[in-house]
Formats: C-alpha cells, structure tokens, sequence
C-alpha cells in the first residue's frame, strides 16, 4: 500500500462574539430541482445541496490542483490500484433538526450506504431516485465499483473491477456525498423516502432549513461542523433569476453576494463604492448540443454545417462581452490534455449551404432551439443567444423555433433527449479532463441523460474508457486528443465560449472564492457590520 494523503490537521474554532453574529444572504439565479443530489447533475442543484449541506470523503483544492481530506482523514492506495481505504475522521456529526435527531456519529456505514444505494439494483433504495442515478451511471461506477466494505466502523474499504485514474477525483463530486443511514432507515421505516430529497440531512456546514420554491431557501449555521462553525449564523439563498434584480438587491444590502452577473453589471459593480467584483477563469465550457438522434442532425454534415453558419466572434462580442474565450472543443485551454491545433470551424455561410446540399438539404430544414429563461455564468443572455444562432441558421436555410423553458424542466426533457438544438453548459468538478469526457460524450452517459448530444460509437467510447485505464498523463493525452478530434469532427457539439466567473459582492464580505468549478464555500464568509 503507498501513502495517498496525511492526516487533516483540524484549527479550533474560536467563535465569534455573540454580537457579531449575522446572516448571509446570496442572490442566485435559478431552484434546484430537489436537494438529494445524487439524482440530479445541474451545477445549480449541487450548490444548494452538496456545496452547503454535504460533505465528501475528499475534496478538490483548486489551489493546489491536489486532492485534499474532507470526511476522511487520509487514505491509501493498493499498489494494483484495485484496493481503496479510507479512514474517516473521528466524531462527525449530523445534522440536528426538528425532523431528525441522529443518535449517533458519523461511520463507515453511513459511506457504504451513501453508494450502494446507487450501485445496487436490490437496495431497496436505488428505485426511490425517480431521475436515477446520473452521474453514476455515466461514470460507470456500478460497473468498477466491486465491493465496499465496512472494515471497522471509521475504515471503509473500495474494492474496484479494474484500475481507474479518474475514481479519486470522482469522490470529490457532488454526487459523492455522505448521507447517514441512520435517517434513511427512519425515512423507509416511516413509509415516507421521498423526504431524503426534500428535508435533506448531511454532516455540512450549514443545515437545512425551509425552501419556498423560486423564492428563496434557508439554512442555518451547524453549530456542531467538524471543520468549524461558520462564521454567519444563518445563509439565506435569494433565488432571483434576473440578473439585473439582483445587482438592485445587492445595492439595497438585501443581498450581501449576487451570482451569475451579465458581463454589463460587472463593469458597473466595480466603479461603485459600497461593491466590489470577484473572479477567476472558470473550468466551464458553454455549448449547443446537437441531437445526433433526431433527423436530419443525425448526419455530419448537418451539424457541421451548423457549427459554420453560426457567428461565433458576433456571439461573444453581444452576449459574453468580452468576457469569455472562444471555445473549440469541449475542453477549456488550461486542461493538461486540451488538444490545441483542431482546426475548428470558422464562420462560413457559404460552406455550410454546400454541406447541407451535400447531405440533400439544398432548400433547408426545420427546427427548435431550447434555451432557458434566465442567465447564468454560462448563458449570461439566454434570449439574444438563441436569437443570434436563429439568425445565422435562417441565412444558410435552416428554420429555428425558439423555445425557452424553465430551468429544471429544461433539463428533465433534455436528459430524455426531447431537444434539437440545446443551449448548455457543462463544469469540470475535479481537474480531470475525464470528467468532460465520459459524462458528456460516452455511451453510458446517453442512458443516463447527461450525454446531451446523444451519441454512442464505440471507437470514441473505446478511446474515454482507455484513458481511464492508467496514470500515465502522456498515455491519456494522447488518447483524449484523438476523442477530441473526433468530437470536433463529428461536430456533435457547437462550442461556444469559456467564460470568466464572477461573483458581485458588497464589500464588508470577507472570505468568499469564486471556484473556477462553479462550487460554493460559505463556510468560511463573514459579514462585517
């Protein structure tokens, strides 16, 4: 066994003067779709759930670019790499509430429970997930996982089917997080599961309170976190989803942070005295999907000729201003196997007319664009994108309905592949370059939804699955810069931008980071009066 991490060394919380206690409230943009998180994959449903409420057995430190202990402590590795134990840190609490009161502390129990209930068709569990098991099933892990065990009650132990380079840095996703089973068993007793998604239980940082729908949730400080208590006692999620409502929240103080803010309101935030704008280049990759199953984008040479109707230089001028870098792929440029000489696709109206008479559409096609109504990070103008890719593709013949749907809808149909065109975006939340891959493009993430381009090959199946298989980074290089090049070439995809992520704030906030993944830390925020 070779040593994977030291031990976490914990920093007593001091606490703060009962005068100096405060709330936290956050303008965010959109609901999630529920709070037990395994069963959904948007960014916006693992902030409000995994990022607040949960904890992993490790976590990702976008500092380092490492791996770090979260509910365990350290871990080693088999020198086959077959064999993972962790061992977890001592006297982790759950949450208190006044629907559950857990009689005892966190144990290795309560992490075999968090993943069998994803892994094994009998749990009685695994039926209760009504949109499955997503990010499991694309990443295959019923499949590698081969057995977990409870080898003393703070030893959990991994056994894998086979080697795979990307099975740490998966722990740190939102989908990793640890759920007690001690709640789970009350829920089921009590006839009544389906409260694990709407009165959620974790060991994190804050707990959970109320959630008015499109209005706002609630959590309170947990007195009892392992790491601290944080420095708010209270964080209140203002779900706001225009963005200019939310710079006007931020200047009255009725929100201390404003996510997801239009390029135009960040200029703005920065020349005003009581605000103050942070940021940092965002491991995110804006896109359109392109339904490969539905004719006639099932062709090639259709949905390349997409890719060069569309003005994208236009695009990133009008809807990112400047802000964003022009994507080429589905990696951003700072991933270690980014493939940088593919050709792309410039914009060229006239070649695109050739391709679509090739494929026998001199006289065009139609059909529908899906976007959502409010901005995001990766969609700051939902409604001038879609109407800027209409027009390009009405100049080259195609005919595009626009159609905009609310947010959780949008992706619950989209999952079921119901789209033609569809305006997404997708985050990296571990540093692997996988974790663009496999859930996005492999044939195992067309079953579970998140494959939104919906296509299944086996040779470009072959080379994501190879990648997996060793540690080597030249070995995956190469492979993931040939899935790359038959990604772009098979133009399932039309890239859009790698955006800057911002967060607007006033500026007695202290502590707050903008994650290049998109994640949320408020453990460590404060408010000065």
């Amino acid at each position: 066994m070779r040593l994977a991490a030291l031990p976490l060394l914990l920093v007593p919380f001091l606490g703060l003067p009962a005068q100096a206690a405060s709330s936290l409230s956050v303008c965010t943009e959109a609901s999630p779709e529920g709070f037990d998180v395994v069963q959904y994959n948007s960014l916006t449903t693992t902030n409000a759930s995994a990022d607040v409420l949960m904890n992993r057995l490790v976590d990702f430190d976008t500092a380092s670019g490492k791996l770090v202990p979260s509910l365990a402590d350290s871990w080693t590795v088999s020198d086959d790499g077959l064999v993972y134990d962790f061992k977890l840190h001592p006297g982790v609490k759950f949450h208190h509430t006044d629907y559950f009161r857990p009689t005892r502390e966190l144990s290795a129990a309560d992490v075999r429970f968090s993943f069998e209930r994803m892994l094994d068709p009998a749990n009685p569990w695994h039926k209760i997930a009504q949109s499955g098991f997503p990010h499991a099933q694309s990443l295959q892990l019923p499949g590698l996982i081969k057995r977990i065990e409870a080898t003393d009650p703070l030893t959990v132990r991994f056994t894998l089917d086979h080697p795979d380079s990307t099975f740490l840095a998966a722990l740190s996703m939102g989908f990793a997080s640890i759920y007690s089973a001690e709640y789970a068993d009350k829920l089921m007793a009590a006839g009544t599961p389906e409260k694990l998604n709407s009165q959620p239980i974790g060991t994190g940082p804050f707990v959970f309170g109320r959630f008015q729908k499109d209005a706002s949730i609630r959590y309170s400080a947990n007195p009892d976190y392992f790491a601290g208590k944080p420095a708010v006692d209270s964080l209140i999620f203002a779900i706001t989803p225009d963005a200019n409502v939310r710079l006007q929240k931020l200047r009255r103080n009725e929100c201390q942070i404003a996510l997801s803010p239009k390029p135009l309101d960040v200029t703005t935030a920065s020349k005003e005295p009581t605000l103050k704008v942070e940021k940092t280049a965002a491991f995110m990759t804006a896109f359109v999907a392109i339904n490969s199953q539905h004719p006639p984008l099932d062709k090639p040479e259709v949905r390349q000729a997409i890719n060069l109707a569309f003005d994208k230089t236009s695009y990133l001028k009008a809807v990112f201003e400047e802000t964003a870098e022009a994507a080429n792929g589905p990696y951003p440029p700072n991933t270690w196997s980014y493939a940088k000489d593919l050709p792309g696709y410039a914009h060229d109206p006239e070649k695109a007319r050739a391709l679509l008479a090739k494929a026998g559409l001199k006289d065009g096609f139609q059909t529908t664009i899906w976007t959502r109504p409010s901005g995001s990070l990766l969609n700051p103008n939902p409604s001038l994108g879609a109407q800027l890719l209409q027009a390009d593709l009405a100049e080259v013949g195609i005919q595009a309905q626009i159609r905009v749907i609310e947010w959780g809808e949008l992706i619950r149909r989209a999952k079921a592949g119901e789209h033609d065109l569809l305006f997404m975006g997708w985050a990296g939340d571990n540093g692997d370059p996988d974790n663009f891959l496999t859930p996005q493009f492999s044939c195992a993430a067309l079953k579970s939804g998140t494959n939104f381009a919906r296509y299944c090959d086996a040779g470009l199946d072959k080379l994501i699955s190879a990648g997996k298989t060793t540690s080597e980074q030249g070995v995956r290089t190469k492979l993931y810069e040939q899935a790359q090049a038959q990604i772009q070439q098979q133009a399932l995809w039309l890239p859009l931008a790698h955006p800057t992520a911002f967060a607007l704030l006033r500026k007695n906030v202290q502590g707050y980071e903008v994650s290049p993944f998109g994640r949320q830390d408020f453990s460590k925020v404060s408010v000065k009066p």
